[in-house]
């Protein structure tokens, strides 16, 4: 089967930007997951700044962040964001350019019909095309066989996360 001109990746312009936060909603709208909106406000909040991030990203300098659709502005099906990490090297990444997988999104109506494949080949290329050595993404139950049909392999390690704001820490320092 031929895609249709609507159904190729292609990438994000300002004119995406409403179903770019439509689609990342399904994310982070609701749910257990700790990255999702818990109140309006919250939800609020994070829908404005990721507005204000991609009006950044896409209109700025190219640079380290890509973001691939699939869909006509006014109803897109499919996005994906790839960013590039500058990371300390290591035996399997000896330029350290590591890129980042997020907000891997098919519309509910649209799943299961091979465009977050597609979105995802489309991040890779981009990835590849820069010089990146290794890539690492996030993953529900729901998107694992997507990742792995793409290559991706568990790490083994577990990924943990700590919400920074308003949490007081310290650093006791012991002089020897």
């Amino acid at each position: 089967m031929i895609a249709q001109s609507h159904d190729l990746p292609r990438s994000a312009t300002t004119v995406d930007i409403e179903e770019l936060v439509r689609l990342r909603g399904h994310l982070l709208g609701a749910g257990t997951a700790p990255y999702a909106a818990r109140t309006p406000q919250e939800d609020a909040a994070w829908r404005a700044a990721y507005r204000s991030w991609l009006v950044r990203q896409l209109t700025g300098p190219a640079g380290r962040v890509q973001v691939t659709v699939i869909g006509p502005a006014h109803r897109l099906a499919a996005c994906a964001v790839a960013v590039i990490d500058d990371r300390a090297p290591t035996a399997h990444c000896p330029n350290g350019l590591t890129g980042w997988v997020q907000s891997v999104v098919v519309d509910p109506d649209r799943r299961r019909g091979g465009l977050g494949t597609r979105v995802m080949r489309h991040a890779l290329d981009w990835l590849r095309s820069r010089g990146v050595n290794s890539v690492v993404l996030q993953t529900t139950p729901d998107g694992a066989a997507l990742y792995r049909g793409l290559g991706f392999v568990p790490t083994g390690e577990d990924l943990l996360a700590l919400d920074l704001r308003g949490t007081e820490t310290s650093c006791e320092v012991i002089e020897a």
